[in-house]
């Protein structure tokens, strides 16, 4: 506001309009004010993604390594190890069992054994050895459990390992005692030396076993290199990381030590002084040498301390000692490239859906189509013809799937979906939430904000036919621009974007999280590095209005959560549908007031809904659903977010449905249910849960509508959703790449495979050990999962 110069008149701003108060009489006049502008903006950062490849390049390769002897390549890639002869380039499977998943290996020192951890919902994990040269594996734990992160002492005699609590996504019974164990070979007994820490290894012989631990008082965000002696006593503290060091691994004569600095590897000598030393690359007491270039996790030194190998991805790395500590050496940029090739899962034969009343979303911004009493048939994968009934031939061997009195739809595509996809890097081969998503007929998720080596493991094993659940596509971890141990993303120059960029690419991101960068110039250099690299870039919203406008015209592909005011006006409209920017509101965690999930907590009884409890557990909708508050509708504030949304949707503008992970599958149609309340009809709602945010993920070629020759993704809604949309959420079958699962069960029709039971089946309720809730916490909170 301010002042007319005769201090008469009080002119002000509010409501989208220029008001002039006079102080004599109180009158109040509406001045009529037009600006003709130009603006300069940049296009947004958007390219193809191919969804349904014949075959696929397995990227997630973890735990690579080298053997003693430097002739083959140890690895795990779709929940088995693999052995690679360097010479010849053969890769085989290291073991003969398909009975359960395969974890952590390590070698032995002298290369004739490898320890390794299992995991199998049902039977739950052990630790095994087995000859270096394949066969079955050697169970040594007596108990079965939840194990990761085995190492052989240097002389092969002990193992030490990490036993972690189940819940949540594990079984969790067998989770007493956590914590690092030492097992004797000899003597077959195992103690615990210490209740907590990770990444156990031995180093200076087989007498004291060194691990990293969070800080006290810093869960989850400050690191520091311990040790204990085999009874688990003598602690000492040798190394202290802050909140940057992730990983430390000392060489097995313990002259040297590795360590992760904001995903990149160093070596620096190992000094003991009684005091606890600061490690950095920026250290002056101690000579520090980079060794990466390309970022690199799970440190292995060579038996002989003279060389050292990480991974990422795809690529083994490795650096020599001599070579690293030369005056003029420079971090290593090429590795060897491990990554193979992999059918894809789709269907067989012919499928037709007939009688269901079918929303195609074909050419959605010009007409709405809806073909009655319709059959959808499908060959393999592809839809070979949509149309009415009488019109189509269905050949004879289909499997026909009755959508009489139903509505067909395209499958829903969730642009901002979270949640677990594994626990301390076991990824469950039954996972609940995917499941619940899957039945409520979402078969795309795009997740802003993940465990990087979790999420893409989830996504392959999804994409080979090896885990039930929508397709995955993510940006993994984000690069975040303010403190946090592991996904802190510093960013000074164009080089420091490249570099994020592309190690996020190598390992099957299609897109990156430019998360409160605080500079326009750094969150424009990771646009360019993206326009280079073929890569999408999603920044978190809300924050201020200033900020998200700066992300619209620099050609962001689009916008997370909600703007941080009620609603725009028609500048910012304007300016914003002349862009191709997407607007993902999630509105079921909208800011500014009361979130939509609140909403319907407060008017429905989610914990009564018995799609959700059919793959959720009890205890967890009871906690959050029960015991609810409750207001007025014109106190939730995502109706107004859900009105503007309208106006920019109405204006050309792309607005997609982003259910944040807070109720599985169903929040999906609580985004539509929301879009409705802000003034969207049915069918422009779920325009929003499909085509639209095909769209805008680079998708709309293959998915998002129900069309010849392009993917068959498809929810089959019983009832009218054009009539009521709140029908939406009773599907009673999802079709995911051709194949048709059956709601109520997830079982694949046609498919002799059985869905197990989960662990909370006999009662619908989970038993969460207190490190477990920790660590969930913790995590959900990391990764921003939590609003």
């Amino acid at each position: 506001f301010d002042w007319t110069p005769d201090s008469q008149q009080l002119v002000f701003w509010t409501a989208g309009k220029i008001h002039r108060l006079s102080i004599k009489d109180q009158t109040l006049t509406t001045l009529d004010i037009n600006i003709d502008s130009q603006l300069q903006y940049a296009d947004a950062v958007r390219f193809d993604v191919d969804v349904a490849p014949d075959n696929f390049d397995v990227k997630m390769l973890r735990w690579s390594q080298k053997s003693p002897d430097g002739k083959k390549a140890l690895f795990q890639a779709l929940g088995k190890l693999y052995v690679r002869d360097l010479k010849s380039g053969k890769t085989k499977r290291l073991t003969k069992q398909n009975d359960h998943d395969e974890y952590f290996p390590r070698y032995a020192n002298d290369g004739k054994q490898i320890v390794y951890t299992t995991w199998h919902d049902q039977e739950l994990g052990s630790v095994r050895v087995v000859s270096a040269r394949g066969g079955n594996g050697d169970v040594i734990t007596r108990q079965p459990g939840h194990y990761v992160e085995p190492a052989f002492s240097p002389d092969g005699e002990k193992i030490t390992y990490r036993k972690f609590t189940g819940g949540y996504l594990l079984d969790p019974t067998y989770s007493v005692e956590p914590g690092i164990y030492v097992h004797d070979l000899g003597s077959e007994q195992s103690i615990r030396v210490s209740k907590q820490g990770m990444q156990p290894h031995f180093a200076g012989g087989s007498k004291r076993v060194y691990f990293t631990e969070y800080v006290s008082g810093t869960p989850y965000s400050e690191t520091q290199l311990s040790s204990v002696d085999l009874l688990g006593e003598d602690k000492r503290t040798h190394l202290y990381g802050a909140d940057k060091v992730s990983e430390y691994r000392l060489s097995h004569d313990k002259q040297w030590v590795a360590f992760v600095y904001q995903y990149n590897t160093y070596v620096v000598p190992f000094v003991e002084n009684g005091k606890k030393i600061t490690i950095s690359p920026t250290m002056t007491s101690l000579p520090v040498k980079q060794i990466s270039a390309r970022a690199g996790e799970y440190l292995n030194w060579a038996p002989d301390n003279q060389s050292l190998t990480w991974f990422h991805g795809p690529y083994l790395y490795e650096q020599s000692l001599k070579v690293a500590n030369a005056e003029n050496a420079v971090p290593i940029t090429e590795g060897l490239k491990l990554s193979f090739s992999k059918a894809s899962k789709k269907a067989q034969g012919y499928t037709a859906i007939v009688g269901g009343n079918v929303v195609t979303m074909r050419d959605a911004d010009n007409k709405q189509e809806v073909i009655n009493n319709g059959i959808v048939l499908i060959n393999g994968n592809i839809i070979e013809a949509v149309g009415p009934s009488d019109g189509i031939t269905i050949p004879e061997d289909a499997l026909i799937v009755d959508a009489s009195g139903k509505t067909v739809i395209p499958g829903l595509i969730d642009t901002h979906a979270h949640g677990s996809q594994g626990r301390n890097e076991i990824i469950p081969q039954q996972n609940w939430s995917q499941f619940s998503n899957l039945a409520f007929g979402v078969t795309t998720i795009h997740d802003p904000s993940n465990d990087t080596t979790e999420i893409f493991a989830a996504a392959e094993l999804q994409r080979a036919g090896l885990r039930v659940g929508p397709r995955v596509y993510s940006t993994g971890t984000i690069l975040y621009g303010a403190e946090g141990l592991g996904y802190k993303a510093i960013i000074n120059d164009f080089e420091d974007a490249y570099f994020h960029v592309q190690r996020l690419k190598d390992v099957g991101a299609i897109s990156v999280k430019s998360y409160n960068q605080p500079r326009r110039d750094q969150r424009q250099w990771v646009l360019q590095a993206a326009r280079e690299l073929n890569m999408m870039v999603v920044p978190e919203g809300g924050g201020k209005l200033q900020q998200n406008l700066s992300m619209l015209v620099d050609g962001h592909t689009g916008l997370e959560h909600s703007l941080p005011i009620a609603r725009g006006y028609d500048d910012l409209t304007k300016l914003w549908s002349a862009t191709k920017f997407g607007y993902t509101p999630t509105f079921v965690v909208s800011y500014g007031g009361l979130m939509g999930e609140e909403y319907w907590y407060d008017r429905t009884n989610v914990w009564q809904n018995e799609r959700l409890l059919r793959y959720t557990p009890h205890t967890l909708l009871d906690s959050r659903s029960i015991r609810r508050p409750t207001a007025p509708d014109e106190q939730y504030n995502h109706i107004e977010v859900a009105k503007y949304a309208k106006t920019l949707r109405d204006n050309g503008v792309s607005v997609h449905i982003g259910a944040h992970g807070q109720r599985e599958g169903l929040a999906a149609h609580w985004e539509l249910w929301i879009m409705a309340q802000g003034g969207f009809t049915p069918w422009e709602a779920l325009r929003g849960g499909t085509i639209d945010g095909a769209r805008h993920l680079g998708m709309d070629k293959q998915i998002g509508s129900i069309e010849v020759g392009k993917v068959a993704d498809l929810a089959i809604i019983e009832g009218d959703v054009l009539a009521d949309i709140k029908r939406s959420e009773f599907v009673s079958h999802t079709v995911i790449n051709g194949r048709v699962f059956a709601s109520a069960t997830m079982q694949e029709l046609g498919s002799e495979t059985t869905p197990a039971p989960f662990f909370f089946a006999d009662d619908n309720s989970q038993f969460m050990p207190q490190a477990t809730q920790l660590e969930v916490d913790a995590k959900a909170k990391n990764y921003h999962w939590v609003h």
